[in-house]
C-alpha cells in the first residue's frame, strides 16, 4: 500500500530559475513553505513529473538524501497577476497538479572540486547505482543536480531519468537489461567503491514492495495527461507498466555495473581531463 503524497496548494509566484529548461520557479503555498516546483504544462510535460517522483521514491529508498517532495495544486487564478507573459501562460497550462522539492535555503551547486569534501565512497558508489538504474543523464561534472546544503549533498533535479517512457513501443527485454552507457560522464565515478556490493544492497531495499508502493504514489491524472501522458491506457495499466521495468532493470543490475566498473576503469587508466564546472 502505498502513502499519498504531501499535498499543498500554490499561494505565491516567488521566482522563476531559469537555469533549468522548463523554467521551474520557487513557490510559496498555504501551510507547506517554499518549494521549488516543475508545471505539467512545460516543453517536456506530465511525464518529467512521473520520473521526478519515481526516482524521487527510489532514492529515498535508497536512503540517499533528497529534499522533501509535494504534491503542489495550482488554483485556477494562480499567477494571473505575473507581468512575464511567459511565465503566465506556463502556469495557466499548470493548473492542478505539479510537483516540488522543498526549497534548501542557502545551499550551493555542488562543485566536484570545491566540494570534494562532502561525498564519501559509499555516497558516490551508491548515487552511480541508482543513476544507472533510472537511465540518469543529468549527473556531469557541468550539471551535476547536486546541492550542498547543511554540509550534505542533496540530489535534485531527476526529469530527464526514465526516458525509455516517452518511447515504451521499443520497450522490450533486451532494452530494459541493456547497460547505461553515459554513466562515463557520471560526476563521481571515479569516487566509487565496492559497485558490486553496493548493488546488492540496493536491489534487497528496492524489493517488489517498495518499488510498487513508490509507482503507485504517482498521481493518476500525472499518467493520464492528454498532452504527454499515457491517456491511451488506464491509470492501473499504466503504472502496472512502469513496475515491470522497474523489476526487470534491478534484475539487470549485473548487466549496468559491469559496465559502470568497466567505464571507470576506463577513466582511472586514461590521462586526467580537468572538471569543466557548470557555468
Amino acid at each position: 500500500m502505498s502513502t499519498p503524497l504531501p499535498r499543498h496548494q500554490a499561494t505565491r509566484y516567488v521566482q522563476p530559475l531559469r537555469e533549468g529548461g522548463s523554467l521551474p520557479a520557487v513557490i510559496d503555498t498555504d501551510g507547506g513553505g517554499l518549494f521549488v516546483t516543475k508545471f505539467r504544462g512545460a516543453g517536456q510535460g506530465a511525464k518529467v513529473l512521473v520520473a521526478e517522483i519515481i526516482a524521487h521514491g527510489i532514492a529515498s529508498a535508497l536512503r540517499l538524501p533528497v529534499p522533501e517532495l509535494a504534491i503542489i495544486d495550482l488554483p485556477d487564478r494562480f499567477g494571473q497577476s505575473e507581468p512575464d507573459s511567459e511565465i503566465q501562460d506556463l502556469l495557466k497550462a499548470s493548473r492542478g497538479i505539479n510537483v516540488g522539492l522543498r526549497y534548501l535555503d542557502g545551499s550551493f551547486n555542488f562543485d566536484p572540486v570545491a566540494a570534494h569534501d562532502v561525498v564519501d565512497t559509499a555516497f558516490a558508489t551508491t548515487l552511480v547505482w541508482l543513476d544507472a538504474f533510472i537511465t540518469n543523464p543529468d549527473r556531469t561534472a557541468r550539471n551535476p543536480n547536486l546541492l550542498v546544503w547543511q554540509r550534505k549533498p542533496w540530489l535534485i533535479d531527476h526529469g530527464a531519468a526514465l526516458y525509455m517512457h516517452y518511447d515504451w513501443a521499443s520497450v522490450n527485454d533486451a532494452r530494459v537489461a541493456t547497460p547505461f552507457p553515459l554513466i562515463r560522464q557520471h560526476v563521481l565515478l571515479l569516487r566509487t567503491g565496492d559497485m558490486e556490493a553496493a548493488s546488492r544492497a540496493a536491489t534487497d531495499a528496492l524489493s517488489n514492495d517498495v518499488l510498487d508502493a513508490i509507482v503507485h504514489s504517482v498521481p493518476d491524472a500525472l499518467l493520464m495527461d492528454p498532452l504527454t501522458g499515457d491517456e491511451s491506457l488506464d491509470a492501473a495499466t499504466a503504472k502496472a507498466r512502469y513496475v515491470a521495468y522497474l523489476r526487470g532493470r534491478r534484475a539487470a543490475a549485473p548487466v549496468f555495473v559491469a559496465a559502470a566498473i568497466e567505464a571507470r576503469e576506463a577513466l582511472r587508466a586514461s590521462p586526467m581531463q580537468p572538471f569543466m564546472a557548470r557555468r
